[in-house]
């Protein structure tokens, strides 16, 4: 028992001396530590270190760059500076299919629009117009034309959210060159949004001629409808014919930038941000890769002059359009090769009460060029007429066969007023589109009268005739040359 109570006194004994110990120790080290300011300093951190939380200090912040124009440099300066010299268009282009029964053709052809895009550039500016540059392929066939001008950030931000912005206008077509595929088109001042005006650019023009191959360039355009976007390449090639574009289609400069659906009648600019090329067409295939084409502007210069001129066309009521008096029919790079006869429009029959037949125009002529504005096809030359005022005079060229080889001719031509029928034709069309909408707007309407335009049969102002009809009278006309 005495052993028992030794042990216990020897436990609460050695307890005590290790507890007395530990805080001598404990008081002794505090005491060092207070004294030495660099242990504290490491000692601190250590322990704040252990013991701190993340907060919105300690994470890293996003740093906002402020961008300014002038800091730009290269392909980023050029688009700055260019972009608001360059439009996009949209197109409400007419298409017609030839209707179909178990008897044949010419039944109730079907009408229908659809929207088309494409570029353009600003090339003038005036107290009334902004005249704007581009292919004439992207505004063939139109019942309206579209233009959106490049605004700014908060403007572009906008139109995503509305189609019908301040930057979208309505544009009207000046004129156009079928044999260089180009076209001029305008927006009146007084359309357009002061904030919008302030913001659009008059392209700078370049020198195509001095452009050599390997040099880098710009294209600006409206690929695929989306709006405006930027590629950059170089000049693959220069003198490029294209044969897909017709005659007119020389001279082109190739670039490996991306020239994209709806980038035709945009920007080609070099270095110096100097437009030398209106983008028209790009090589298509599987096989092909990179290959894109553009006017060059000096090709381009003369014919932006003349149809820069034009009197911006304006819809006319049917009784005040203009009637040429011809039966035509295209003749197509196909049929010209194969029959080694010139490309245009070919006029097969003179009317007895119509102007051309009191005029130089002659039967078997193939129409080149209606005031001043070349054209290959019978639509366009429709339209042409259609927007021209009956009265006026105006200058046809034709290639004309003499002695067994074509040769140009020039005339001068009063438009007269379209026959009492058609006009009353018309009239009723029209009016029938008013009271059946839907049935139009899915493509019923049918075509009025006969000849309107130089038209020829079956269809009024150059939107619908039957490719069928007369065939045999229009190949017995070549028959013995």
């Amino acid at each position: 028992m005495k052993k028992i109570f030794s042990v216990i006194i020897s436990a609460i004994g050695f307890g005590i001396i290790a507890g007395a110990v530990m805080l001598a120790v404990s008081v002794f080290g505090r005491k060092v530590v207070l004294t030495n300011p660099s242990l504290s300093s490491i000692m601190g951190s250590q322990v704040e270190q252990q013991v701190q939380q993340p907060t919105s200090e300690t994470i890293p912040q996003v740093v906002r760059r402020e961008v300014v124009s002038e800091d730009l440099s290269g392909v980023a300066k050029i688009a700055s500076q260019v972009m608001p010299s360059v439009v996009s268009i949209t197109n409400m282009q007419k298409f017609t299919q030839n209707g179909f029964s178990m008897f044949g053709f010419n039944v109730r052809p079907q009408e229908y629009e659809a929207p088309a895009s494409g570029s353009g550039i600003v090339v003038k500016k005036t107290d009334e117009e902004i005249i704007i540059v581009t292919n004439n392929h992207v505004v063939s066939d139109s019942s309206s034309l579209t233009v959106t001008f490049y605004g700014t950030e908060e403007d572009n931000n906008q139109k995503k959210e509305d189609s019908k912005s301040a930057n979208t206008i309505a544009a009207a077509i000046k004129g156009i060159d079928n044999s260089k595929d180009l076209a001029v088109i305008s927006v009146k001042v007084s359309d357009v949004d002061k904030k919008v005006l302030d913001n659009i650019k008059v392209a700078r023009i370049g020198d195509s001629d001095s452009i050599v191959i390997g040099e880098q360039v710009v294209a600006i355009g409206n690929a695929l409808g989306y709006g405006q976007s930027v590629t950059t390449g170089i000049i693959s090639a220069k003198n490029r014919t294209l044969d897909d574009l017709g005659s007119g289609a020389q001279g082109l400069l190739q670039t490996d930038a991306a020239i994209n659906p709806g980038n035709s009648g945009g920007a080609l600019l070099n270095m110096d941000g100097e437009l030398i090329g209106i983008n028209v067409a790009k090589a298509s295939g599987n096989a092909v890769e990179g290959m894109g084409y553009a006017i060059p502007i000096k090709d381009a210069t003369e014919a932006i002059n003349v149809l820069s001129l034009k009197k911006t066309r304006v819809e006319l009521s049917v009784d005040k359009q203009g009637y040429l008096g011809v039966s035509i029919r295209n003749i197509d790079a196909q049929t010209a090769e194969s029959m080694d006869m010139p490309q245009g429009i070919y006029i097969y029959k003179i009317s007895e009460d119509g102007p051309a037949k009191s005029s130089d125009l002659r039967e078997k002529d193939i129409i080149v060029s209606f005031d001043d504005q070349n054209v290959k096809t019978a639509s366009e030359l429709s339209e042409l007429v259609r927007y021209t005022e009956a009265g006026t005079e105006v200058s046809i060229k034709v290639k004309r066969l003499e002695n067994g080889q074509y040769v140009d001719k020039e005339f001068k031509i009063k438009l007269g007023n379209r026959p009492k029928e058609e006009i009353d034709a018309a009239k009723e069309s029209e009016k029938a589109k008013e009271t059946t909408p839907a049935q139009n707007e899915n493509g019923q309407g049918q075509g009025q009268g006969q000849g309107q335009g130089g038209q020829g049969q079956g269809g009024q102002g150059g939107y619908y005739y039957d490719p069928f009809e007369d065939f045999d009278r229009f190949f017995e006309q070549f028959r013995g040359w």
